[in-house]
């Protein structure tokens, strides 16, 4: 395809790097069926969420980019013009999409069709949507901000911090491991995890030694488990890390886990229809909320929490695929060390 110009309000970015997650499989083949509602960019597209690379090309009015800067650049778009946008909460926009990915309503096809995504050598993307890397962050560890990123402002918009007792389900998935790397940057001083694999359990573990509690699923129910932690209180926080493949035993367990006025953030898209009990959440005060991604605002916080030396991502093993790869690194998300894994397509072989 030719090279793309930008347009005013936008720039070109020469990727170096773009993160495969094992969702994109689902994308590629399920998605239609899955989720109708949800649509795909018009074939051919250009695929790709997570971007990372240099500012190769500024179109007119752009300001605070140039060319040369290091950023990544998060897939979210937003129309500028509905309600939502116009307030200010470009995430809930009316037609926000995940260039390169989906859209979450008929109407994002425009946004899909007009911005593609990362997987080429180079993309167009909207000033609004990068955030600048500092020299300490590599572009193979900021690729994977999208999902680094989820965790953060789930946790932001639970008002985690020090004190509070916060309990992530699936702490050593993809979307999980976040919760641990970020959890000295945040200040959380008690984090309970669960998972099923001991050994990744015992690596989460080693990240902040003292700091965890985690748990095995196969060691016996996780609200017991937490009850007895905390002397009978249960979690502040509860963040669901699960897939849509989760067993709805495992996501009602961690709400059975949570202590009056606590409030769950799934993040992990658990599938279908699940049976919640309403009347014990309106009693204890509890709430529960959906998060689905993060704003170019809390991923330029999470840049300067690496700059700070607040925020480590050395713990992220990369496996790095050349751009003519991209089948093969998409099949091999499916044998991963856990969430510390980053698979990376690099369409010029660099970190």
């Amino acid at each position: 395809v030719p090279v793309p110009t930008p347009r005013p309000g936008d720039v070109r970015v020469a990727v170096h790097a773009v993160n495969i997650v094992p969702n994109l499989a689902n994308i590629l083949t399920m998605w239609t069926t899955w989720f109708p509602q949800s649509p795909l960019p018009t074939l051919p597209a250009i695929f790709g969420l997570d971007p990372a690379g240099v500012i190769d090309a500024v179109g007119e009015g752009v300001e605070g980019f140039e060319v040369g800067d290091r950023v990544y650049v998060n897939p979210g778009r937003s129309c500028g013009s509905c309600r939502s946008c116009r307030n200010g909460d470009s995430i809930n926009c009316a037609s926000y999409a995940f260039a390169g990915y989906f859209g979450f309503s008929g109407t994002a096809i425009g946004l899909l069709d007009r911005y593609q995504g990362g997987l080429a050598e180079y993309m167009v993307a909207p000033a609004y949507s990068l955030v600048k890397l500092p020299d300490e962050l590599s572009f193979n560890a900021a690729a994977r901000f999208g999902y680094i990123g989820t965790m953060y402002s789930a946790l932001r918009k639970a008002e985690a911090g020090p004190g509070k007792r916060i309990l992530i389900n699936g702490i050593s998935g993809t979307l999980g491991i976040a919760a641990a790397l970020l959890a000295p940057a945040m200040g959380l001083t008690h984090v309970y995890g669960t998972g099923r694999d001991r050994n990744l359990l015992e690596q989460v573990d080693k990240l902040a030694p003292g700091r965890f509690r985690l748990h095995s699923l196969d060691d016996g129910p996780l609200d017991e488990w937490v009850r007895q932690e905390t002397g009978g209180h249960g979690a502040d926080i509860y963040v669901d890390a699960l897939g849509p493949g989760a067993p709805h035993e495992t996501f009602l367990a961690g709400m059975r886990a949570m202590a009056r006025g606590a409030v769950a953030v799934n993040i992990g898209a658990i599938a279908g229809d699940v049976p919640i009990d309403v009347h014990h959440m309106m009693d204890q005060q509890m709430r529960l909320i959906g998060s689905a991604w993060f704003t170019s605002g809390e991923g330029q916080a999470m840049a300067d929490m690496v700059a700070a030396g607040l925020l480590d991502l050395s713990p992220l093993e990369h496996v790095v695929y050349p751009l003519e790869q991209v089948n093969e690194a998409i099949s091999g998300t499916a044998q991963r060390n856990g969430g510390f894994s980053n698979f990376i397509v690099s369409p010029v072989a660099t970190g």
